[in-house]
């Protein structure tokens, strides 16, 4: 029998194709954005899908969901096994399928992409390409799924996916610096891809001055104005503390910030949030929607003001208490307003923030905490 050589060209072909230098090892994706970014494109936000090749086995608005995916062996629809991503039919004749997707904020500045092909495994994309454009104004969503479109910039060139496994790249220098409001995932050729996550900062639009020239109040804290949370003492039970300053209440006891129960006397959990501005603090919202016999005893609020940089330690010295300790109630939105009895002290009617931190007693859930103020 003739044994047939490998010659450098095919033994070059078989190698695996290493990652490319931008590549991020799946251990530190949640490391490398979270602490200054947020999903730009998470469903939380309520970005949306505006427009799509197909979507014949699994819908695309799975890509934007804030939870991992999940799989559930077994269980089957009218099209075939159950999938909790965007899969498309086989042998797609065009050269990829593709969505378009409005950003959940006003715009951002991409600083990386993920793509996550879990539990889809020989059935997963071979490559992706991002897109992005910056269209507002009327009709804008119209504009950018029409035929032709010419306003899209690369923000990811293409990348190889491999199946069951998440994989996540930098974005270069360049698009760092372009705001965006729309984005292009497109897949090669055809396939399945569980979760699609445009890491980035906020670029806002706050209100303009009133007609009496000052400045109207504004959510200073919520992610759609930029805020951010920069510290945590501890997520437990799957829960995220950058859900504190999401939009709305929820729909159940998912999507808030839960610690884990304490034992230690004294014992205290809080989160550091960073406002999207500077600002004068009016009243500050502490909302414990749907945590019902895990609610906090108490809480109190302390602010500080600081420039640029590494973000201030949960004991600081510079913090100043503006809402004292208040009792907390289940299921419930607490507001505390400048000048209003055991609200918001006196003192901070004057003074300009940037951070505000959150002490919970001893511990427990919280579902939405907001400062509301004007900018400084």
């Amino acid at each position: 029998m003739e044994v047939q050589a490998l010659s450098p060209e095919i033994i070059q072909d078989t190698e695996p194709i290493p990652p490319p230098s931008d590549s991020i090892p799946a251990d530190q994706i949640d490391s490398t954005f979270q602490p200054t970014c947020i999903d730009l494109i998470s469903s939380s936000l309520s970005s949306s899908i505006l427009a799509l090749s197909d979507e014949f086995f699994a819908p695309a608005s799975s890509l934007t969901l804030p939870h991992p995916p999940i799989r559930r062996p077994g269980v089957f629809v009218s099209t075939g096994a159950w999938y909790d991503g965007w899969e498309t039919r086989r042998h797609n004749p065009a050269a990829y399928d593709w969505a378009i997707i409005k950003l959940g904020v006003a715009s951002g500045r991409v600083r990386g992409v993920e793509i996550d092909t879990a539990f889809f495994d020989g059935n997963h994309a071979e490559g992706v390409e991002v897109h992005g454009c910056f269209e507002t104004g009327e009709g804008a969503d119209a504009r950018v799924t029409g035929e032709g479109y010419a306003g899209w910039r690369e923000v990811l060139g293409w990348r190889r996916c491999g199946g069951n496994r998440r994989q996540a790249w930098m974005v270069g220098d360049e698009v760092e610096e372009r705001e965006i409001t729309h984005v292009r995932l497109c897949m090669f050729p055809d396939g399945g891809i569980a979760r699609f996550r445009l890491y980035g900062v906020v670029v806002p639009v706050f209100p303009s001055a009133s007609e009496e020239g000052g400045q109207q109040e504004v959510e200073l804290s919520a992610a759609t104005m930029g805020g951010l949370v920069v510290r945590a003492s501890g997520e437990h039970f799957g829960s995220k503390a950058s859900n504190l300053l999401l939009p709305g209440r929820g729909v159940d006891m998912g999507g808030g910030w839960e610690t884990k129960r304490s034992r230690e006397q004294g014992h205290v959990d809080w989160v550091i949030v960073r406002l999207g501005a500077k600002g004068k603090v009016n009243r500050v919202v502490v909302d414990t929607a749907f945590y019902r016999g895990n609610f906090p005893r108490a809480m109190r609020v302390h602010a500080l003001e600081m420039g640029e940089g590494t973000p201030p330690e949960a004991h600081d010295e510079r913090w100043r208490e503006v809402v004292g300790l208040q009792e907390l109630g289940p299921d419930k939105e607490h507001e505390y307003r400048m000048g209003a009895d055991e609200g918001l002290r006196k003192k901070v009617e004057r003074v300009a923030y940037t951070h505000l931190k959150l002490t919970i007693v001893p511990d427990g859930g919280v579902k939405r905490f907001r400062v509301f103020g004007t900018r400084a």
